[in-house]
């Protein structure tokens, strides 16, 4: 009986005993003291970092077709954009082997040009839920030159760093989409007239991120100064994807065909060019016009463009997505106990509406928002177990909404 005694008053790990230690556990064969508690949980950390979702080693890459197919759950048309983000040459050279005798798969980075609304960043976030390294999405307007009041380009990499767990071997093959990349462009033709220290400064900055290079990272990001500690970042395997909307980039690509987008002069060839999607038409030169300098063009070799919405996608878009609004809007009702029902004609006036506004698919966003937020707001409290929006509640609400008096321009 006193040698069970004696058992039960240590840790069955270190054989510490009762009053050496703050706490002892009880298991059913013995005990465990809070000491080594934690460090077990030490140890299944470190095992799980190695083994995380972040590892390429033995991974099994997915098939280009099989990654349009899970994004076209999430994201109606814009195909070709799809199959050049479905194509993991960046996953196959990650996980070559070079050899001297062997040919050296070149990075390839991406720059998606597309009106506002139809899809960059909804691309760039969807296929992030299958990727197996890290990623993350930066804002190129808040990056200036250093010493002026804005984000180091470096930080770009910091909130990769965070993402990988600041685990840098994870985070150099990792992926980082830059969106509004246009609003860095140059800001006049001469750039001696003014010092351009968010638009062509910052560009000159990215050159060497983005062709690779070991780049000192502050890991809380901000501004460097010479007493913090630096994490060095080799960019050679981190892929860039860019989006912009280039906003009157289609007065470049028709003055370079050789067209007029209003007006009855035209080229011969003007019959045969798509005045509606002039995007399609989109070259590296365009982007030269639009205020790229050229290095950070050469850069960018695969330049992909987003189709404008027509009001057939955006009607799909309305309810066919895994996370479309509609269905967003039934789980929020379903969560309160309450049956959301949409009428067609309901559905088909919110399209109406969101060409209208010419405001892609955040137009939907934004009509559905100003229509259901009085019926979000008293539903609860009225104790409805169904609610079904009609053509005439819809119409009522937007009337008296202020999104109402947007016009086409």
């Amino acid at each position: 009986m006193s040698n069970t005694k004696g058992k039960s008053d240590k840790c069955s790990f270190c054989g510490r005993e009762k009053k050496d230690v703050n706490l002892l556990i009880a298991g059913i064969e013995g005990h465990i003291c809070d000491r080594c508690a934690e460090q077990a949980h030490s140890i299944i950390l470190e095992e799980m970092k190695k083994d995380s979702a972040f590892e390429l080693d033995g991974m099994k890459l997915m098939k280009p077709l099989e990654i349009k197919e899970f994004l076209d759950q999430y994201v109606i048309g814009q195909d070709q954009a799809k199959k050049i983000l479905a194509v993991y040459n960046h996953y196959k050279r990650l996980t070559q082997r070079v050899n001297d005798d062997e040919t050296e798969i070149e990075k390839s980075n991406i720059i998606l040009v597309g009106e506002t609304g139809t899809g960059k960043t909804l691309l760039a976030r969807t296929i992030a839920r299958m990727l197996h390294v890290p990623f993350t999405i930066v804002d190129a307007t808040v990056l200036t030159e250093a010493g002026y009041v804005g984000e180091d380009i470096e930080s770009l990499l910091t909130r990769l760093l965070q993402v990988a767990d600041y685990n840098v071997e994870a985070a150099e093959r990792g992926i980082v989409f830059i969106d509004e990349i246009d609003k860095i462009a140059r800001k006049g033709d001469n750039p001696s007239i003014t010092r351009d220290v968010s638009g062509e400064g910052v560009q000159q900055g990215l050159l060497k991120l983005l062709e690779g290079s070991v780049v000192n990272v502050p890991p809380q990001g901000g501004r460097k100064h010479p007493e913090q500690k630096l994490i060095p970042v080799n960019t050679k395997n981190i892929l860039f994807v860019c989006g912009g909307a280039f906003e009157g980039i289609e007065r470049k690509i028709a003055q370079r065909l050789n067209t007029k987008v209003i007006g009855y002069g035209a080229a011969k060839d003007g019959d045969r060019i798509d005045r509606e999607n002039l995007l399609q038409y989109i070259s590296p030169q365009d982007l030269r016009s639009f205020g790229m300098i050229p290095e950070i063009i050469g850069r960018l070799p695969v330049l992909a463009h987003l189709d404008p919405l027509d009001r057939d996608t955006l009607r799909r878009i309305l309810t066919e997505p895994k996370n479309s609004i509609i269905k967003q809007y039934e789980k929020l009702f379903e969560l309160d106990g309450i049956k959301l029902i949409f009428e067609e004609d309901a559905l088909e006036f919110i399209v109406d509406k969101a060409v209208e506004f010419k405001l892609g698919a955040r137009g939907l966003r934004s009509i559905c928002e100003n229509i259901m937020i009085d019926a979000m707001f008293h539903s609860p409290t009225e104790q409805l177990k169904e609610l079904t929006i009609t053509l005439e509640y819809a119409r009522e609400k937007l009337d008296r909404s202020s999104l109402n008096r947007l016009k086409a321009s």
